[in-house]
C-alpha cells in the first residue's frame, strides 16, 4: 500500500541580504530575525517526513514572487508558490501573465495580499480589488486570504462575488487562541466554509496561542470548528515555518497537527496532510523543480 504524501501548505524563508523583513521588529521577533533558507527548511522537513511544501509571500514587494518561483524551480521540495502582485493595480491581468511565462512560472499557484494590514475592514470589496481578484481567478490562481477574525465578515463577501475564484483561508483567519474566545470567530468562519469556493489552513496556531506554555487543549476548539465547517477534503497542514518557531519547531507543530485530527479516519487524514492542498493548489502530486 502506498503511504500518502505529506504536503507542508504553508511556509516561508527570507535571506536579510537580499531583503529586510521590516516586520520582524521588537525583542519579541529577535529569535527570527535571521536567515532563513530552502536548505534549513529541508532538513526539518526531511525529518519530520514532509514531502513537498508550498512557500508562501511574507513582503508585498514585486521582486519577491520572481525569486520564489525561481527558487522552486530548482528545489526537489518546493511544489508550488503563493506570491504577491498589486491587486489594485491596472495591469494586474498582465503582471500575473509576466509572472506565469518567467523562469518557475509553471509553480505559481496562488496569489496573498496582507489584507490583516489593511485599515480598511472592507478591503477585499474595493472595485480595483475585485477587478484583481478577477485576473486572479481568470489566470487560474487560487487567492490566499490572510486576515484578521474582524474582516471574516469582507472575506466571505468576496467569496460570493466572485464564485469562480477558490479562497484559502490562512491560519484559520488568526482566532484569539490566547484569550480562549470563539465567538464571533467560529460564526465568522461557519459562514465562510458554507461556500463551495473556499479552504483553510491549520496552520499559524501556536502563535496566536500563549507562546512559552501553550496546549493542544488550547487549539482544539479551533481546528475541531474548522474540521467541521469546512470537511477534512477542505483542511490542509501547514507550518508556517520559520514564524513558528518563536513557538514550536517544526516538528512540534506537524506532531500537534496529527494528534488534533487523530479522530479522523485514514482517508480523511490523508487529506489535510496532503491531498487537500495538492488538489486545492493543483499541486498534480510533484515535488518541486528539482535541477
Amino acid at each position: 500500500m502506498t503511504t500518502p504524501r505529506v504536503v507542508d501548505a504553508h511556509h516561508h524563508v527570507w535571506d536579510l541580504s537580499v531583503r529586510d523583513q521590516d516586520w520582524i521588529t521588537g525583542p519579541e521577533l529577535a529569535p527570527i530575525r535571521r536567515d532563513f533558507l530552502v536548505e534549513d527548511l529541508a532538513e526539518e522537513a526531511a525529518s519530520a517526513g514532509v514531502d513537498a511544501t508550498v512557500l508562501v509571500q511574507t513582503v508585498t514587494v514585486a521582486e519577491e514572487t520572481p525569486e520564489f518561483l525561481s527558487l522552486a524551480r530548482t528545489s526537489p521540495l518546493i511544489a508550488g508558490v503563493v506570491g504577491w502582485t498589486d491587486l489594485t493595480a491596472p495591469g494586474v491581468a498582465d503582471a500575473l501573465a509576466e509572472l506565469r511565462e518567467g523562469a518557475g512560472g509553471e509553480h505559481l499557484v496562488g496569489i496573498r495580499h496582507q489584507v490583516q494590514g489593511e485599515a480598511d475592514p472592507g478591503w477585499l470589496l474595493r472595485p480595483d480589488v475585485r477587478r484583481g481578484l478577477e485576473a486572479v481567478a481568470a489566470a487560474g490562481l487560487v487567492h490566499d486570504l490572510i486576515v484578521l477574525p474582524g474582516q471574516l465578515p469582507a472575506a466571505t463577501e468576496a467569496a460570493v462575488t466572485h464564485p469562480g475564484l477558490t479562497f484559502v483561508l490562512d491560519h484559520l483567519g488568526k482566532p484569539p487562541v490566547a484569550s480562549g474566545e470563539l465567538e464571533p470567530w467560529a460564526s465568522d468562519v461557519r459562514a465562510l466554509a458554507a461556500l463551495p469556493n473556499t479552504a483553510c489552513k491549520l496552520s499559524g496556531l501556536v502563535t496566536e496561542a500563549r507562546w512559552a506554555n501553550w496546549r493542544l487543549s488550547d487549539l482544539r476548539p479551533y481546528v475541531d470548528t474548522a474540521l467541521d465547517a469546512f470537511g477534512a477534503d477542505r483542511v490542509m497542514f501547514g507550518s508556517d515555518w520559520p514564524v513558528c518557531v518563536l513557538a514550536a519547531t517544526y516538528g512540534e507543530v506537524l506532531g500537534a497537527a496529527r494528534e488534533l485530527v487523530a479522530g479522523l479516519g485514514e482517508s480523511e487524514r490523508a487529506e489535510v496532510f496532503g491531498g487537500t492542498a495538492d488538489r486545492v493548489y493543483g499541486l498534480a502530486g510533484t515535488g518541486g523543480g528539482g535541477g
